[in-house]
């Protein structure tokens, strides 16, 4: 193998490397400046109405579709989640707080078991005002949903405001969703 060929081999898993190290420098220091947000992914429906969809019940529950969502008599939020998620079940005690003080909150059970789903809600209670099943996944993907639990944040004209990736905490609460109910409501 000639020298020139020996060197190449070693530079290459070394440029990844220092490019890689470098990456993680540059996420380190932004997350000290406090510019970085992992949760912060970024959604097409963010100033525009929900895709067109018709999604049935679950949970012995009203199902719904992009028409009630038109406009809602106040704001609210369509809660993402599904019964296998762990940060959906974290999740949950945030979601019934948010609904014992009067928000709207509408679910859509993502790729779940109707059994499994029904065992989730006993387990974890039941925040949400209608229950629609995406069973296969077609609707999260119109909408963009990366995963759950994901939140959606709806004014009274039926316009998408925010989007939530991850389990809504106190924080995110009183950072995020409580200016949007404050200007929105």
């Amino acid at each position: 193998m000639s020298p020139w060929r020996r060197r190449l081999l070693f530079g290459i898993p070394l440029a990844l490397a220092a490019a890689g190290g470098e990456a993680f420098y540059v996420i380190l220091r932004r997350m000290q400046s406090n510019d970085y947000d992992p949760h912060a992914l970024p959604s097409q429906l963010i100033g525009k109405r929900p895709p067109a969809f018709s999604l049935s019940g679950a949970g012995g529950m009203q199902g719904f579709a992009n028409t009630d969502l038109a406009a809602p008599p106040k704001p609210m939020l369509v809660n993402w989640f599904a019964s296998w998620c762990v940060p959906c079940r974290e999740e949950a005690p945030m979601l019934a707080k948010l609904a014992a003080s009067g928000l709207t909150i509408w679910g859509i059970a993502y790729e779940d078991d109707a059994q499994a789903l029904a065992q989730f809600l006993t387990q974890n209670g039941n925040p949400y005002q209608r229950l629609a099943a995406d069973a296969d996944g077609t609707t999260a993907i119109n909408w963009g949903v990366y995963g759950v639990p994901e939140t959606y944040f709806i004014d009274k004209a039926g316009i998408v405001r925010w989007r939530y990736a991850g389990a809504l905490t106190d924080e995110v609460v009183a950072t995020q969703l409580n200016p949007l109910l404050a200007k929105y409501s």
